[in-house]
């Protein structure tokens, strides 16, 4: 673990830590649509079988 340190952060640190707030975000749109056709998925087959 680093050691902790309250400096003014260097050019470097924050370009790095813009990397890492853009990479660090959950795939919400992603989730989002994997549901939706899972649920689509479901309904249709229950219809399906239900005929």
């Amino acid at each position: 673990m680093r050691n902790m340190s309250f400096k003014s952060l260097t050019e470097e640190d924050r370009k790095r830590n813009e990397y890492l707030d853009k990479l660090n975000h959950a795939p919400y749109y992603t989730i989002f649509l994997i549901g939706l056709v899972m649920f689509l998925l479901f309904t249709t087959g229950v219809l399906l079988s239900a005929f």
